[in-house]
């Protein structure tokens, strides 16, 4: 049997932060009210009599009973037990006029705290259990009050509105969740509270004591308060209403999804993953806190400029709500330490993100995404490889602003930046173990508020907006930019420049006679698979060679070079990222450890001298400037300049081949064509050896050197640590690109067919030695063998032609279009292009 749906009602969700319960909060207004109309003159001098006849709930509330607006109130006639509901009130319109001014006067100075009155009740569409105590309670006078009294009286009622809305707010906001700022901004609007209700004790106190005290000096004495808890009320709608979803949206929304989860909680069906279509499952909804809340006080402020009352007093709370703000972002800026448990200032901590990871990190997380702004919005100089933070809660549906901490206060927009690095730049300088030694700023010192002795105090309250607060902004990002620059950029075997030039002359070959000894010392174990190849072996190797070739200033980071392979071709690598549109900062060049899955086969190809790479181990903070994602491009360009290197001492050893008797005696009995064919073999072994050195030279010479040199200037005249990164990068990335690493898949294929074709010329070697040697043998040659021997160069010489047409096209190409760096390569390759005449006489 189906059970019936049955929809719930929409309960208001902020009841549930009150101290009290709206229940509970009636009651005891009503037990107040019920004992103040009730009570009967006591009389003083008994004092046991009067703790007799006491109601037991206020015996410890002498103060409340013995007070002087209660002892006015006259004696009422007990209501009989089959009264229902409130007692009827006499009519005020059969009283004297002098008589209707006291007893509102009486209610008023009720009413003025949120009690209720007898002559001034709740409005009659008022409930406590259904409307919001944000909205602050509505009073209504009674209409047989005279209608002058009743003027004036309605006049100060607004004022029990506002003290009753400002009051829920600050019961309501002082709950943990919604953060410090909110915190000390309710701290500054209770002492307002405490300066109103003063000035009602006082006028309780008149009223008791003084027989002239009336209406009219009632609203003269609460009249410039009107005004003051206007503007704090209109403030709290402000603060209340900002997370508030639009009603055709938001209302409709969740009333739907109410109702859908109960009729199907009612039908016993459960959905298999309830998150799936919840909202609030994937981004909880945030308070209004922190940042957002200065947002909207200086947004009252700027729009009531005009009004000096209004201009006071909320530069006054701006002031106090702010220094919470203020504090933690003065201990980020001069600590570098992110104390904010509550999430309200605009820089966030990814907890999760630490120094491990900076050993595997090819986006370099730990220093771009370990420390961020909450907006979302980035500093990074290196923006091609950004892409939009996670995390970033969705703007308010009403004011479009973002929630929370994330929303950033406007005298703070244009700080944002430095006030992010300048925590980053100290933090870094903490995780190295260093004291954070800081001088006193001078400018502060000077500014700092003296007592009357002429000595500093040790606090001053400073606003967001404050000069002296925005001048120690721009000297701590100075003071900790300076320290961590002083810290990289530091002289000797162990510096920043030291580790750059050791990476210039291992990873970019320049001054390396290292690689001939290395790459002969290994030729066996690199002609091996590289699933098979041993890197125990290889870095031995290594060592054996980097060892032969002492460098004294590189004598402490030889060791820091490690074999490592690749788990792709270098080619095959880069044409992913051209096709895929990506950038090199964000791709894995993993190792052959962890490679697998459908391309085993082509793996299973690769040899160790195709995937064979160096890896350069950085210690912290070194490895912020020189981290993953630059040590990857590094590794990128040695590759190709591996591949060449290797070529050209391969083209070279083939060349010495070419000396022997078999390739420089003509015999007598030798075919026609013999000494044709072995011209021929040799014209395509020279062009294929100045093809590998001509690009070379260009890559080396016009590209590393020209591009290093300018890279080093820049760093003596680096001012920031970002410029710092920055330069890097560019540097790195002018190289990749000059050196055509990252042009089209076109290009790139014809560079790797061009090469492939020249590595198989290299490996046909002893098979065109031996044909020669056949040739030269007395016997001669078969014609099977001559024809052989022609369609086997003939091959070769069709592909380097095609190949080598090819990717001279596409670098004219890329030269004429958006790399006019490559015009000097142009030049060079067609020194070596095949003559028209030459090729039509084959």
């Amino acid at each position: 049997m189906n059970v019936p749906f049955t929809p719930r009602p929409r309960t208001n969700a902020r009841k549930k932060n009150l101290t009290l319960s709206a229940k509970e909060y009636n009651k005891v207004s009503s037990t107040i009210a019920s004992v103040r109309r009730n009570r009967e003159r006591l009389d003083g001098d008994d004092e046991y009599a009067t703790r007799r006849d006491h109601e037991p709930s206020f015996i410890a509330e002498e103060s409340f009973v013995r007070a002087p607006l209660n002892s006015r109130v006259s004696g009422l006639v007990q209501p009989s037990p089959k009264a229902k509901g409130k007692e009827r009130a006499e009519r005020l319109d059969t009283l004297p006029l002098e008589v209707q001014e006291a007893l509102i006067l009486e209610d008023l100075l009720f009413v003025l705290m949120g009690i209720e009155g007898t002559h001034i009740t709740f409005h009659d569409d008022y409930s406590p259990q259904d409307d919001d105590p944000l909205e602050g309670v509505k009073f209504v006078v009674d209409r047989s009050l005279d209608p002058s009294l009743r003027d004036l009286a309605e006049r100060v009622l607004p004022l029990a509105t506002y003290y009753t809305a400002i009051t829920a707010f600050i019961e309501q906001r002082a709950h943990s969740d919604y953060g410090l700022v909110n915190h000390a901004l309710c701290a500054r609007m209770r002492d307002m509270l405490r300066d109103y209700q003063t000035l009602l004790a006082q006028l309780e106190h008149a009223f008791s004591s003084s027989s002239s005290f009336s209406l009219q000096k009632l609203w003269f004495y609460v009249h410039p308060t009107v005004h003051t808890l206007a503007l704090l009320y209109h403030l709290t709608l402000a603060l209340a209403h900002a997370d508030d979803a639009p009603e055709d949206e938001g209302g409709s929304q969740s009333s739907e999804d109410d109702d859908l989860a109960a009729r199907d909680a009612a039908l016993g069906l459960t959905p298999l993953n309830p998150n799936i279509f919840s909202a609030s499952a994937t981004s909880a909804p945030v308070p209004v806190k922190g940042g957002e809340v200065l947002s909207i006080l200086h947004a009252r402020a700027q729009s009531l400029s005009g009004d000096p009352a209004a201009r006071s007093l909320y530069s006054a709370l701006l002031t106090a709500a702010g220094k919470p703000y203020v504090d933690i972002v003065r201990g980020w800026t001069r600590k570098g330490r992110l104390d904010d448990p509550y999430e309200e200032v605009c820089v966030k901590e990814a907890r999760f993100i630490t120094r491990g990871t900076l050993d595997m990190d090819y986006t370099d997380e730990y220093w771009e995404r370990r420390y961020t702004l909450r907006d979302g919005s980035t500093a990074s100089l290196d923006r091609r490889s950004q892409t939009p933070s996670a995390g970033i809660p969705p703007p308010r549906a009403q004011s479009g602003k973002l929630p929370g901490g994330a929303c950033v206060p406007p005298a703070l927009e244009a700080w944002k930046h430095k006030i992010l690095l300048a925590g980053k730049y100290l933090n870094v300088i903490r995780e190295c173990g260093i004291d954070i030694a800081r001088p006193d700023s001078p400018v502060e010192d000077e500014r700092r508020p003296r007592n009357v002795r002429g000595e500093a105090r040790e606090e001053e309250e400073f606003g967001l907006d404050s000069a002296v607060f925005l001048r120690g902004l721009e000297a701590d990002y100075a003071f900790a930019n300076t320290t961590l620059l002083a810290r990289l950029l530091a002289p000797g075997p162990g510096g920043l420049l030291a580790r750059l030039r050791a990476l210039r002359r291992y990873l970019f070959l320049a001054h390396a006679p290292f690689l001939p000894h290395f790459l002969e010392l290994a030729q066996s174990e690199l002609r091996r698979p590289a699933r098979a190849a041993s890197i125990g072996r290889l870095q031995s190797l290594l060592e054996l060679a980097l060892n032969a070739d002492a460098h004294g200033d590189d004598a402490e980071v030889k060791g820091d070079l490690k074999i490592v392979l690749a788990g792709s071709a270098l080619t095959d690598f880069l044409i992913k990222i051209v096709q895929e549109k990506g950038d090199i900062a964000h791709t894995n060049d993993g190792a052959v450890s962890e490679a697998g899955g459908e391309k085993g086969k082509e793996k299973e190809k690769l040899t160790a001298l195709d995937a064979l790479s160096l890896d350069f181990a950085v210690p912290f903070p070194l490895s912020l400037v020189v981290s993953r994602k630059t040590v990857l491009r590094y590794q990128l360009i040695f590759r190709f300049l591996l591949h060449l290197k290797s070529l050209e001492q391969s083209l070279s050893t083939m060349w010495l081949d070419h000396k022997s008797s078999a390739w420089r005696v003509l015999p007598s009995h030798a075919s026609p064509d013999f000494e044709k064919w072995r011209r021929r073999v040799a014209l395509l072994r020279l062009r294929m050896l100045a093809f590998v050195q001509q690009l070379l030279a260009y890559v080396t010479s016009e590209v590393v050197e020209p591009n290093w040199r300018r890279f080093e200037e820049r760093l003596g005249k680096v001012g920031t640590v970002d410029a710092l990164l920055r330069d890097h990068v560019d540097f790195l990335d002018t190289c990749s690109k000059e050196c055509m690493m990252t042009s089209d898949a076109k290009l790139l294929k014809a560079h790797g067919r061009l090469v492939t074709v020249c590595q198989t010329f290299v490996l046909y070697s002893a098979p065109f030695t031996k044909a020669a040697t056949l040739a030269m043998a007395p016997d001669g040659e078969s014609s099977d063998a001559i024809r052989k021997r022609w369609d086997t160069l003939g091959r070769f010489e069709i592909h380097f032609d095609r190949w080598f047409d090819e990717y001279l096209g596409c670098v004219q190409l890329n030269a004429s279009r958006e790399n006019v760096a490559l015009l000097p390569l142009v030049l060079r390759l067609h020194s070596i292009k095949r003559p028209v005449a030459a090729t039509n006489s084959q």
